[in-house]
């Protein structure tokens, strides 16, 4: 399964082709671990078996995420939790090198899956779930147009530390409204030469 875009490209996460990019972009930058399950990691070949692990696991697809322009991975996503009878699938371990964040090109990516989810897959409800003091995490999921649902207390124990759990969903009624603000907002014409944004998603998603 490979996504394509305007400005960003998902592909099967792949140990060999994805770990040297991945490792080369989050160089210096522990902080992009501290809300996953998993890393930091010590050295590349650590991350590599971290990649494998990744790759051949069963219980979550990860999609490396490339942005066209330089056709390296820069970050990975994946599809976890399915429950194809109950049409339910979450998006989770979302890495987001420093090059990525707040992009047109991470917005796009997630628009993608969610695209996916719904008109590929056929599903009925698409979650979000993050800890609930990770307020950047929180403020992208409604930004995204998923909903809030709720909190979760003392749902895991990550990384030694107790977790509350900040629960968001977005169902397949309410796609086609996001569906349209997404493909307004990624237009060309909403952004200017420099790059920035004309008008805003949550502006978009408020005139649907």
């Amino acid at each position: 399964m490979t996504l394509r875009g305007r400005t960003i490209t998902l592909e099967p996460l792949n140990a060999e082709r994805h770990t040297n990019a991945l490792w080369q972009a989050i160089q210096g930058h522990v902080e992009v671990w501290d809300w996953l399950f998993d890393g930091p990691y010590a050295s590349e070949a650590a991350l590599c078996r971290d990649l494998e692990a990744k790759q051949t696991g069963t219980a979550a697809l990860f999609l490396a995420i490339l942005p066209v322009e330089t056709g390296t991975a820069a970050g990975y996503a994946s599809f976890m939790r399915m429950e194809p009878a109950h049409g339910v699938i979450e998006v989770g371990n979302i890495l987001l090198s420093p090059s990525l964040q707040r992009t047109t090109a991470a917005t796009e990516a997630m628009y993608l899956m969610a695209s996916h989810v719904f008109y590929h897959l056929g599903y009925r409800r698409y979650e979000w779930k993050c800890n609930a003091l990770n307020l950047p995490s929180r403020r992208a999921a409604q930004r995204l147009g998923f909903t809030f649902e709720g909190i979760f207390r003392q749902h895991m124990i990550i990384k030694g530390r107790s977790r509350d759990t900040a629960w968001f969903s977005m169902l397949d009624s309410e796609w086609p409204a996001r569906k349209q603000a997404f493909e307004s907002w990624l237009a060309p014409a909403n952004f200017d030469e420099g790059g920035s944004q004309r008008q805003s998603l949550a502006e978009f998603s408020d005139q649907t």
